[in-house]
């Protein structure tokens, strides 16, 4: 499936659409909007007040005659979260749906915790602002879910059925799918990543795995990335077998006794010149995918803090694969 990945407001058709923000990497999240009548769900929101602001300007035209009713974030992470105050400004009495697991994942990823990373001295300071500096987490107040589930969740949109589905943990702790079934339609959150390395931040891997494969079951035509281009099932596939080639290489060096940190490097050697792979960004995920892996097979396995799993993510990037 081919589309255009510029920054904006897509019609899917059937009054589905996808916001998009190149490049798709750190922070550059996707968002959606499903309209129906005399309401509209939104689908996640950006990582700071101001993208955040922007997007719902672009969503106006929409929005004017259905307004916002329901928000759903897909998962914690602050890049489909931290714009929630920016709706409830709007639309006080829009309800915020997330899935249980993920409304107490947001209680340990406040946004003054990536603030204070961002305007740390030294080599700390450094390190995060090389991944988040484009983002203003300043004075961001979370609003936290008013609404959650377990497992399934149904919402009426002005008369439009659309499931909510929890496949996590997988990238996070309470993954959720959006899926239009009138419109064969689905957000999905970070669940994919179209052109990016995933990060398995969570796990398994084989509960991400199972989520790819329950989407491939679905009547689908349409697929909204967390972040990336729009896609069809091929990204769900490509994705798929990612995971399940991480999966397999790093249970295998794990059962040989091999240092994780060793197996990442290993194993992103290998994926440096997999023709299914090479041309992603973010390859240095593949440090925090393998500890991932061995933290599954063995619960005594010790996951590095958050700041040494950056740092090795960075150093992974800092070598041109090939």
């Amino acid at each position: 499936m081919t589309s255009d990945f510029s920054l904006g407001l897509h019609e899917l058709g059937d009054q589905c659409f996808a916001y998009l923000q190149p490049d798709g990497g750190w922070g550059w999240s996707n968002a959606g909007l499903v309209v129906g009548d005399g309401q509209s769900l939104l689908v996640d929101t950006l990582f700071d007040l101001k993208l955040t602001r922007a997007m719902l300007d672009a969503m106006a035209s929409q929005t004017a005659a259905a307004p916002v009713a329901s928000l759903v974030n897909t998962h914690a992470n602050g890049d489909h979260c931290y714009g929630n105050s920016e709706v409830r400004a709007r639309w006080s009495d829009a309800a915020i749906v997330a899935s249980a697991a993920c409304a107490k994942e947001m209680l340990h990823t406040p946004p003054s915790m990536l603030h204070a990373l961002n305007q740390a001295p030294g080599e700390v300071g450094d390190l995060f602002r090389s991944f988040f500096g484009d983002f203003d987490f300043d004075g961001i107040e979370l609003e936290l879910p008013t609404t959650t589930f377990n497992s399934r969740h149904t919402l009426d949109v002005g008369g439009r059925c659309v499931d909510l589905v929890e496949v996590g943990p997988a990238h996070t702790e309470g993954d959720v799918l959006v899926y239009v079934p009138d419109a064969k339609t689905i957000y999905t959150g970070d669940i994919l990543f179209i052109g990016g390395t995933p990060i398995v931040w969570a796990g398994p891997l084989s509960k991400w795995i199972d989520a790819c494969d329950l989407m491939l079951e679905m009547d689908v035509d349409t697929v909204v990335p967390g972040h990336g281009p729009l896609t069809d099932k091929s990204g769900v596939r490509e994705v798929r077998d990612y995971l399940e080639f991480v999966n397999t290489e790093a249970a295998g060096r794990q059962a040989a006794g091999i240092d994780a940190w060793d197996a990442a490097r290993d194993i992103g050697a290998a994926l440096a010149v997999d023709k299914r792979f090479d041309s992603w960004g973010e390859f240095g995920r593949i440090a925090v995918n393998v500890d991932t892996v061995y933290r599954a097979l063995d619960p005594k396995h010790a996951t590095p803090d958050v700041v040494e799993q950056f740092r090795r993510m960075a150093e992974l990037e800092s070598v041109t694969p090939g």
